[in-house]
């Protein structure tokens, strides 16, 4: 439905004799973040056994497959291709064998000086088999010299400019590394194995532990590298970066707008709680009389609950979703016009009939959808039909791991809010403000968060003229 683009998502499991099945697990509950391939490398023996494959991870994984991933300590990942095409060589976790021993690793980010660095790579001999940035880093830390991991990686991350949460496994060790801003998620917490023992996990987001029955510690720190292995847990930080009086941060917002599971905790926030108050917010910078508050489900749930609540407009589920059209859906034949995203969401008339309705999403991107959606309302028969956004507009792309539409396919970044409504055929349309959205999240001043896409203010500089 949205034309925001997941991101990834990682996982990695210590010393637990079902670390395959937990990764697996946990996977499953971060699927929402890459729906195009899946994968697992697991440690036995000191040497890596892996299995990737392109779709949802209930399809890549199966029983037998699981079966054959023995061993005490894996690796996982879930892809949207941010960069680099959806091809098997793409799915990660990567492979290597460097020459201090095999590496895996998985990443959730994206490296915005790539294109320089694999120009770089390619100029003095290197030869890659993908197109993700992935790789890049696996180059970078192969050409270090050093036969030692945790500085080769050290080395490796001075280089990269960009967004990275990385799972590495090597033969002996679990790493957890961070970019020095904190875009994306990554966090810490164990699990109590079959001999008692505490298991750490790593996961991109918590929901992802309360599957699997791991409890949260805390949040890998911008900037660190946490190394585990059988002597226990040893924490670095980049040397590039101040000390942490001085440290900037740059957590993406959107995590807490879109693109995080809202049972998970994210940047010390619950995310669902985030929304209701985006929504309570937004209802409090666009007061409006109205009969009835309907969000475009499921994302923009959390939102209408709160702005119904602080408006005392009831709230009511005037949408039904169908969670059941898979990524495979055949299209009907032309003769059975005008189905458009009614295969998906289907008004009710008996909610919407003659009511001045308010309906409420996460984000407005192309504008599309949000004119489907508007006429679909206005034909189960509402009176008045009012957009309410609970995240400012978005005026620029990302470039630090969401696959965003280009700055020229976003709508408010083209035309006014007066005629983006016009164009969505909404009786109003009003957005929450950059100020209120950051009131409302409790975070102001915003120095610790990135929001470029509504702000066009990138904290990196972005290569080769992008932006």
């Amino acid at each position: 439905m949205k034309s925001w683009r997941e991101e990834c998502g990682v996982f990695g499991v210590w010393n637990h004799e079902e670390a395959s099945r937990l990764a697996y697990l946990g996977l499953y509950a971060m699927q929402h973040r890459g729906q195009e391939s899946a994968g697992i490398v697991c440690l036995q023996n000191k040497a890596h056994l892996s299995h990737r494959g392109l779709g949802l991870v209930g399809d890549v994984f199966r029983e037998e497959t699981l079966e054959q991933l023995k061993g005490d300590t894996s690796i996982g990942h879930v892809r949207y291709s941010t960069t680099g095409d959806n091809l098997i060589l793409n799915a990660q976790p990567l492979m290597a064998n460097l020459l201090n021993g095999p590496v895996a690793i998985a990443h959730n980010g994206n490296i915005v000086n790539n294109a320089k660095l694999r120009h770089e790579l390619q100029e003095s001999g290197s030869i890659f088999q993908g197109t993700n940035d992935t790789e890049t880093l696996l180059h970078l830390i192969s050409r270090t010299k050093t036969n030692q991991i945790v500085p080769a990686l050290m080395q490796s991350l001075e280089k990269i400019v960009g967004a990275y949460s990385i799972v590495l496994l090597t033969r002996d060790k679990l790493i957890a590394a961070r970019d020095p801003l904190g875009f994306r998620p990554l966090v810490l917490g164990y699990k109590t194995n079959h001999k008692g023992q505490k298991s750490p996990v790593l996961a991109s987001e918590t929901c992802a532990f309360d599957l699997i029955g791991a409890q949260f510690s805390r949040e890998i720190l911008p900037g660190e590298i946490l190394v585990i292995d059988d002597q226990g847990e040893k924490s670095y930080m980049l040397s590039s970066i101040p000390s942490p009086v001085d440290r900037a941060k740059a957590q993406c917002i959107f995590e807490h707008v879109y693109f995080s599971r809202p049972d998970s905790i994210v940047f010390g926030h619950s995310v669902y709680e985030s929304r209701k108050k985006f929504g309570a917010w937004l209802a409090k910078e666009n007061p409006l009389d109205a009969d009835v508050v309907i969000p475009v489900p499921d994302s923009g749930v959390p939102a209408a609950i709160g702005y119904a609540k602080e408006s005392g407009v009831p709230f009511e589920f005037g949408i039904i979703r169908n969670h059941y059209i898979g990524r495979t859906f055949i299209q009907p034949q032309q003769s059975i016009r005008n189905f458009g995203v009614k295969i998906k969401l289907n008004p009710q008339s008996a909610v919407l009939s003659g009511k001045r309705v308010v309906v409420v999403d996460d984000s407005l991107v192309r504008g599309t959808t949000s004119q489907k959606i508007v006429r679909l309302i206005r034909q189960a028969g509402a009176k008045e039909v009012h957009m309410r956004i609970a995240s400012p507009p978005t005026i620029s792309p990302c470039y630090y791991g969401v696959d965003t539409p280009q700055k020229s396919q976003l709508i408010a970044a083209q035309s006014t809010i007066l005629e983006i409504e016009k164009f969505i055929e909404a009786d109003s349309l009003r957005y929450l403000s950059i100020e209120g959205l950051f009131h409302a999240f409790g975070e102001l001043p915003q120095t610790n968060f990135c929001a470029a896409c509504f702000d066009g203010k990138y904290p990196t500089e972005i290569a080769d003229g992008v932006a």
